[in-house]
Formats: structure tokens, C-alpha cells, sequence
């Protein structure tokens, strides 16, 4: 068979892309690895055109964007968790190869167990052999005993696994580990399995490294942190040699099915931190950073050796040696994985232009370092009479270091007292130079904030030394430099002088007073500079030599508004941070964490509506029984009020009709007439006349 299809679970980017560019059965002979290709050569081909004789990557990924897939992968498919096994199962079976990767995320063990026992399940509708690769980790010998008590410095091989015993938290790997095996003895003609036990990986971006390499370029702290004591051994490998294991497996077929992937290293924790900085214990609160497993993992300690691989297999390593001895190539792997390269920017004009103000927003905007040369001589005194105090406590007579430094230290301060404050040029060549290629500067970058002021400081500043890295090519035209510290932009300021002259005029006494922004020292300085920048040999004249193009900016008015434009020009011109981005689990938890913070707000929202839906409610019941109490209080006033018209009348009845009334019944009922209502009404009109007649004192 001429053409692989390889279906790769949640590989790592680099694993899939040195699969996509090997030849099958290129282990076989000695000239292993990429077909006719250098190592660190990258093919990028379009997905859809197959190679003839190489492996054909169908891969599994995280849901991402669509600029981001990966060129190389014949087909990539997006795992969810809306994602149906129906459809997973139809890519496993049209693969000849199936590598699953349960090194990153716990939920990749269920899915392995389930593909692996599925394909076994289905041995017989296999079109042709089918190769099933397990990527494990060597946490699943972390609690394994010593091969010989009496001698621990014994290394395990691929021959101990079947003594091997899992950390607490990695007893799932070793159990799917197990049936992997297993289910590879059924019927190995037809359906193959191996497990490749992979120590720490590293190379690129990946993993748990991960942590180590951003502490180190972010040079935010003066140690990287070490788990622990330090001093555990941790068995670990390279991602492209790991991506080889697996090319030789696929190809060799061996007859093993269990197999160590780390390289000769026998590094400690230390040793792997020590490699940038000293260490420096952990603190608890690091612990946040990592997962358990990760954490787990930096604390494990092996002695292992992969004997078989090295006896048995043609692996063109390339970090053989481990990561100590290869740290330099792996930081570099490290950085152009993540695009960490340094911006150096350089801002030049005259006196009050504001270069300060825009080398600070774009310090603040690509998170560089901002260099001007006051401060950095401050700096620099600074720490050296630190170092020397530090040094000296110590008593250390032969310490060349300290020696050196004292020597700088009293030169400088003598050559400052020489010349009332200042110092010669040599000296601040010297600062400035150790100022850029120190670490912060030489991994973030930095912007130069109006310095150098000469021809001569320039050319002094970026000239290239004998053993410099970056020394240009001698036959080429362009003046010799150090590559690693020339700037790459150049932004050149200016404004007329009136308009410099009304700023400093306008500026507080309390900022001017003690500073060269007084009016005669103010004047003077830019004399200075409109003369050394009316010469042939300027600071300007150096960059275009070096074919650097710089980026002339006119300043017209002192407001806020006009800083806004200068910087929509050099971030035009700058163009995209290039500092550190969050790796996929900082992504992660960040997704999280947002994620987390919505529901947060969703049911803060909620309880506000549920709180105001109460209070309404409450007001609503407050407003109803209000309006019941007053219209209680409506019909009590209003039956007083009936009550109180309704006496006069009460009494008149009694006092006038009542006793007439009471006397016609009495006399009705004794004569009994026809006509009861005929006889009440003679009665009483009889009865009214006799009272009207007669006097009511005949009544009384």
C-alpha cells in the first residue's frame, strides 16, 4: 500500500504535520523522517491534494475557526459534544491507522475505550488491517516499585510494564492501557494495537511546560518556580520524536505492543528550570495555574530508558539529549510556535515634541519595555550598588563578578562627578547596550525614547561585535550591525518651534522647576538639535543606511485628539502585537471563567427581575388594602352623615306624628270602621283642628 489514512485523536498540531510529510515505510531504510525534506522544512500543501506515498492525516479537532485549520490534514473533523458516535465510527473505519492522544483531556479515555472496543466489535467488516495506536503517558508507572531495591538508579524498560503501577489519579489510562492490549491479541493479522507510554512532552507550545517557558520570556519575576525540591527525575521527549515512534510503529509492525517514548535524559525538575533562571520553590497559590494532572505529572520521578525504540527502530531524534542540552532550539521551537517575537521600535524628534507621551502608549499598547536613558542610568547605578552590598555580604575574595561590577560602579560615579552629573558617551553606550540586550528586552522588546542623539552614538550603540548572533553578512552593503538590537520602526517626530516654545511656556512651574524644560535650558536644547540634525551625518542618515524606513510625523496642535492619530499611524505601521497569547488552557479557563461570570450576570438579572416582580407584587397588595381602608372609611363618614340628617326627622316623628298615630289605632280598633286608612286620615285631621282650637295647656 502506497498511502496511509491516519486518523489522528486530538494530536498535537506538530504530531499531525510530521505525519502529513513522512513517506510510508520510510523507517524502514536509514533516512527516517520527512521525505526529502530538511527537519525543520514545513510542507504546506493544499488538504485536498494528496501526496503519493505519504500519509493521508484525517484529523479530530477542538471546535476553531476556520483560518485556523490545519492546511496539511486531508479532513478534519470537529469534536463537540453534540457530536454523534454514528459519524465518528464511519471515520475510524475508512482509517487505516487510528492514533488516539489521551495525554491532554480526561474525557479522551471514555471516547478511546469506546473506539477501540467498537472496532474490535467489527473485526470481520474491516476492508483490510487496521493499526489502532495508543498515545498514554508514563504516569501510569509513576508508583511503580524499583527493578532492583538494592540499586534505584536501575532505569525501567518497555520489559517491566507489566509490573508498572499508575499514580492514584492515571488509573484510568492504565486501564484502558490494558485493554488496548488486550483486545490487539484477538486477531493481530487484522487488527493491531499498541500502546506508546510518552514521557512529558515538549517542543513547540505544548503542554505542561507550558507555564516554565511564558514565566521565563515574560521575565515578570527574578526566579521560575520549581515544584517541589526539584530534584525528581522526569522522564520526558520531543514532540517530533514522539510523532517518530509512531511512524516507525505504523511501519515496522513490530511484534511488541508496549513501548517507552522518552529520550536519554535523566533531567531534574531543577535542571529544566535552571536552564533560564535559578529556581525558586512554588508558591501555593501557582497551583491555580495547572491541572492536577499537570501538577501530578511535574512531581513524578522515573528512571526510564527506551531500549526497544533505540535497538529496534531508525529514529532520526532531534532532541536525543533532552531539553537541558537543547534549549536554546526548543526556546526558539517555543517562540515562533507562538509568534513571540520581539517589537523594537525607536521614537525620535525634538525637545517637548512628546516622545515620551507616545513611546508610553505604545509601551502600553504591544506591552514592550519603554528605555530612556535617564532613568536607565538610574538603573543601572542602582543595581550594581545592590549587587556589590548583596556580594559583599557574602565575602566572596574570588568572585570576578563582584570585582567587575565595584570597577564599573566607582567609574561611573567618578566620570559623573567629572562632568557635573553627566557621563561620557563610552559609558552610556555601555548602559544602553546592556539595557537592550538584557532579557525583557531582547523577548518583548523595547521602544527607545529619543536616544541616540548622534550619528556616532547610533553606530556605536547597534554596531555588531566579532561574536555577535546576529552580525550581519560581511559581503553584504549595508553598514554592520547587531541584528537582535537594531530597531525595526522608526517614528520621527517634529513640530514647529513656536508650537514647542508655547507647550514649555505653558507648562506649571512645579513641572518645569529643577527639569531642562526651563526657558534657557529649553531654548538651547533645541538649538542644539535643529543644528545636529542639520548635518549630513545624523541619527536619521544611520537608519537609512541600514535601509530601516522611518516614519516622519508632524505634530500641528497640543491636544489629546492629535496623540490619537499618531498612534493610529504607528499601529498601522507596527501593525499586531506579536507578545504572549493564552495557551489552549488558559483559553479554556478563560471561556470558562466568562462563561461563569454570564451565568453569574444571568442570575443576578434574574433575582433583580424576581426582586422588582416582589416589590410590585407588594406594592400592588399595599395599593389595594390603602384603597379598601379608605373606602371603609368612604361609607363609614357617609352612614354618619345619613344618621346625623336622619335625627331631626326621628324626633319629629316621635314628638308630632307618633302620639296622633298611636291614638287613631286605638280608637280604630275599639269602632272597628269599614274603612281602617279613611278613618286614620279623618282622625287625624279632626284630631290637628281640636289641637290647633284648643290650647295645649288643656292637654297638659
Amino acid at each position: 500500500q502506497t498511502e496511509y489514512n491516519v486518523f489522528l485523536l486530538l494530536l498535537l498540531f506538530l504530531f499531525k504535520q510530521y505525519l502529513d510529510s513522512c513517506v510510508v515505510g520510510a523507517s524502514l531504510i536509514d533516512e527516517a523522517g520527512p521525505d526529502s525534506e530538511d527537519e525543520e522544512t514545513v510542507q504546506d500543501e493544499p488538504a485536498n491534494k494528496s501526496k503519493q506515498g505519504t500519509f493521508q492525516v484525517v484529523g479530530t479537532t477542538s471546535a476553531k475557526s476556520e483560518e485556523q485549520k490545519s492546511s496539511f490534514i486531508a479532513a478534519e473533523y470537529t469534536v463537540s459534544k453534540e457530536c454523534r458516535p454514528e459519524e465518528l465510527f464511519h471515520h475510524l473505519m475508512e482509517s487505516d491507522v487510528i492514533i488516539y492522544n489521551i495525554t491532554e483531556h480526561a474525557h479522551e479515555i471514555d471516547e478511546a475505550s469506546w473506539a477501540v472496543s467498537a472496532l474490535h466489535k467489527e473485526i470481520e467488516a474491516f476492508s483490510g488491517p487496521k493499526m489502532f495506536i495508543l498515545i498514554s503517558t508514563v504516569m501510569t508507572w509513576a508508583l511503580s516499585k524499583p527493578v532492583d531495591p538494592d540499586d534505584p538508579e536501575i532505569p525501567f524498560t518497555e520489559e517491566d510494564y507489566r509490573s508498572r503501577k499508575a499514580h492514584p489519579n492515571f488509573k484510568d489510562h492504565i486501564t484502558l492501557e490494558k485493554l488496548v492490549v488486550k483486545l490487539g491479541k484477538t486477531n493481530p493479522s487484522r487488527f493491531s494495537t499498541y500502546v506508546v507510554a510518552s514521557g512529558l512532552q515538549y517542543g513547540m507550545e505544548e503542554q505542561v511546560f507550558h507555564f516554565f517557558f511564558k514565566t521565563s520570556w515574560q521575565g515578570e519575576v527574578p526566579r521560575v518556580p520549581v515544584f517541589g525540591e526539584g530534584s525528581n527525575i522526569i522522564p520526558a521527549i520531543h514532540i517530533k520524536d514522539l510523532a517518530s515512534v509512531v511512524q516507525n510503529i505504523i511501519d515496522h509492525k513490530p511484534k511488541p505492543q508496549y513501548f517507552l517514548a522518552v529520550d536519554d535524559s535523566k533531567n531534574t525538575m531543577e535542571d529544566i528550570t535552571r536552564v533560564s533562571f535559578p529556581k525558586q520553590h512554588v508558591r501555593d497559590n501557582l497551583y491555580f495555574f495547572f491541572k492536577q494532572t499537570d501538577i501530578d505529572s511535574l512531581f513524578v520521578d522515573l528512571r526510564m530508558e527506551a531500549v526497544f525504540l533505540k535497538e529496534n527502530f531508525n529514529l532520526r531524534w532531534v532532541c536525543e539529549n533532552g531539553i537541558v542540552e537543547n534549549a536554546e532550539r526548543v526556546t526558539e521551537e517555543y517562540k515562533l510556535a507562538r509568534g513571540l517575537l520581539p517589537v523594537r521600535i525607536c521614537v525620535l524628534g525634538p525637545p517637548a515634541v512628546g516622545k515620551s507621551t507616545v513611546a508610553d502608549k505604545i509601551c502600553k499598547h504591544y506591552k514592550l519595555h519603554h528605555v530612556k536613558l535617564k532613568e536607565t542610568i538610574a538603573e543601572t547605578l542602582t543595581n550594581l550598588e545592590a549587587y556589590v552590598r548583596a556580594e559583599e555580604d557574602i565575602d566572596d575574595e574570588n568572585d570576578e563578578s563582584l570585582a567587575e561590577a565595584q570597577e564599573f560602579l566607582e567609574t561611573l560615579k567618578e566620570n559623573m562627578e567629572q562632568n557635573e552629573g553627566r557621563l561620557d558617551d563610552q559609558h552610556i553606550i555601555r548602559i544602553m547596550r546592556d539595557k537592550l540586550m538584557s532579557k525583557p528586552c531582547r523577548n518583548q522588546g523595547f521602544v527607545l525614547d529619543g536616544f541616540p542623539k548622534t550619528y556616532e552614538q547610533a553606530k556605536e550603540l547597534f554596531s555588531a561585535d566579532d561574536d555577535d548572533d546576529g552580525m550581519e553578512d560581511v559581503r553584504s552593503k549595508i553598514p554592520p550591525h547587531h541584528k537582535k538590537l537594531i530597531p525595526e520602526f522608526v517614528f520621527s517626530l517634529d513640530a514647529t518651534d513656536a508650537l514647542l516654545k508655547k507647550r514649555v511656556l505653558n507648562l506649571p512651574e512645579s513641572v518645569v522647576e529643577g527639569t531642562s524644560y526651563s526657558q534657557d535650558k529649553f531654548l538651547h536644547r533645541l538649538v542644539s538639535f535643529r543644528e545636529k540634525n542639520s548635518e549630513d551625518e545624523t541619527v536619521l542618515n544611520y537608519f537609512d543606511e541600514l535601509e530601516i524606513l522611518t516614519e516622519h510625523i508632524e505634530i500641528t496642535s497640543d491636544d489629546d485628539l492629535e496623540y490619537l492619530l499618531v498612534m493610529e499611524k504607528v499601529i498601522k505601521s507596527v501593525g499586531k502585537p506579536r507578545n504572549y497569547g493564552p495557551s489552549s488552557e488558559e483559553v479554556e479557563q478563560e471561556e470558562r471563567r466568562q462563561a461563569e461570570i454570564r451565568l453569574r450576570e444571568l442570575a443576578a438579572r434574574q433575582a433583580e427581575m424576581e426582586c422588582k416582580e416582589a416589590e410590585e407584587t407588594a406594592q400592588r397588595t399595599q395599593r389595594w388594602e390603602e384603597w379598601s381602608q379608605r373606602l371603609e372609611e368612604a361609607k363609614r363618614q357617609e352612614d354618619e352623615l345619613l344618621e346625623a340628617q336622619s335625627v331631626p326627622m326621628r324626633h319629629y316623628l316621635m314628638r308630632d306624628v307618633m302620639p296622633t298615630l298611636t291614638q287613631g289605632l286605638i280608637e280604630c280598633c275599639r269602632i272597628r270602621p269599614e274603612d281602617p286608612v279613611d278613618f286614620l286620615v279623618s282622625f287625624s285631621l279632626i284630631l290637628n283642628l281640636v289641637i290647633r282650637a284648643v290650647p295645649r295647656t288643656v292637654f297638659r
